[in-house]
């Protein structure tokens, strides 16, 4: 397995942002979402990005080991458009004793892609939004994946930590929030919710690479509104860190 190719976006080898701990955060190349605040639009062409084998990337990581107080994560792009990529280099860490986490949208059927979901010790599920019609206003798809991949985590007693992006007059609304916090409250799986605010920092990006970028006009949610948010999601007992 040590030799199945991956095509990689970019590395991180000091990330502290990405689950729990310092940890090596490997971005992958491929999405099939078009989200309208996507800041890396540059990983969504799968045939984009460097080749290289599960047995280069996994000595790469050896070589920070040393400096990950948390582990390894693999991001994107979705991670899961190279199923097998993602579980020859879980299958390593594990034998390494090495902590995984999956940082996906679930927009990937689970029958394409559950030996790898198995291996993650951590998945970070980017729930984009609970109505359907908001998800494909803002990814081109809707959320039935992912809803099945939460399920899957809950019925295998598996930890997962929701990530749900704020967008003023589009998820950034009260009725919208209350609706996913009482949605996930029923989770045990569930063990942390972080709401992100959007931002445009990867606005640039799509200029270069000639793509309308839609979402110019949007502001940034206010300290505020990120407040009033959480305090919903901890009114429904979620875990919201700080």
């Amino acid at each position: 397995m040590s030799t199945i190719k991956g095509r990689i976006h970019s590395v991180e080898t000091f990330g502290a942002l990405d689950g729990p701990g310092v940890r090596y955060l490997l971005f992958l190349q491929g999405c099939p979402l078009q989200c309208l605040y996507c800041h890396n639009p540059d990983s969504w062409d799968p045939k984009d990005g460097q080749v290289r084998t599960v047995e280069e990337v996994f000595a790469d990581i050896q070589r920070y080991r040393s400096f990950l107080s948390g582990g390894v994560t693999l991001s994107g792009g979705e991670p899961l458009m190279q199923p097998e990529f993602c579980e020859a280099l879980f299958t390593l860490c594990r034998e390494h004793g090495i902590h995984t986490a999956l940082d996906t949208a679930g927009s990937l059927p689970l029958s394409v892609c559950k030996e790898a979901v198995d291996l993650a010790d951590l998945i970070l599920l980017d729930l984009k939004a609970m109505d359907p019609d908001d998800c494909k206003r803002l990814t081109g798809r809707d959320n039935h994946n992912a809803i099945s991949l939460l399920d899957y985590r809950e019925a295998s007693n598996m930890p997962v930590w929701v990530r749900h992006v704020l967008v003023p007059g589009i998820t950034l609304k009260e009725e919208k929030l209350r609706e996913m916090a009482n949605f996930l409250k029923g989770y045990t799986c569930v063990q942390r919710v972080e709401l992100l605010p959007f931002h445009k920092m990867g606005e640039y990006k799509w200029e270069q690479l000639g793509r309308p970028y839609t979402l110019t006009d949007t502001p940034q949610p206010t300290r505020e509104e990120v407040a009033r948010a959480k305090a919903i999601f901890r009114d429904a007992e979620l875990p919201i860190p700080s």
